[in-house]
């Protein structure tokens, strides 16, 4: 799946967008600890879907002090974020992570544009470059461990 999000002409569909993005991440990473065999697998999705959670918190806090209202639920979108994993499921754990570095590879590239967005002010552009990282982070552990099995 290719995002779009990052590209929005306004600050304020960008937080919006983000928090539908991060409310489908934590699904999938919900569907994945819940999918892996390996519970020390499981032990590392959960502590990156509590970063997931922070970056949510975060975002909210955005949304609120630009007078709009926080999406309180995901998109259309986390069917397709979970649905993969759930087929990649009967692969196994080595299949599951590299469903869920493809779900990465959408967050990594929306932080990457939402750090480069005309509207981002110094704290916005600081929050989306350390969840740049994060997704960096959780996307190079997925394939790398992955590749391993």
């Amino acid at each position: 799946m290719v995002t779009t999000v990052g590209n929005e002409s306004s600050i304020d569909k960008l937080v919006t967008n983000l928090i539908y993005l991060e409310r489908d991440a934590i699904a999938a990473y919900e569907e994945t600890i819940n999918r892996l065999d390996d519970k020390a697998l499981s032990s590392q999705v959960e502590s990156f879907r509590q970063d997931h959670l922070q970056h949510l918190d975060v975002l909210n806090e955005m949304a609120g002090e630009l007078g709009i209202d926080a999406p309180t639920e995901g998109d259309m979108k986390q069917m397709l974020t979970t649905g993969k994993i759930a087929m990649a499921d009967m692969m196994g754990d080595k299949s599951v992570l590299k469903a869920m570095k493809t779900n990465e590879d959408d967050t990594v590239t929306a932080y990457e544009r939402a750090s480069n967005h005309q509207d981002a002010v110094p704290k916005s552009k600081a929050f989306f470059e350390k969840a740049l990282a994060d997704e960096q982070r959780h996307r190079s552990w997925m394939d790398t461990t992955a590749q391993r099995m």
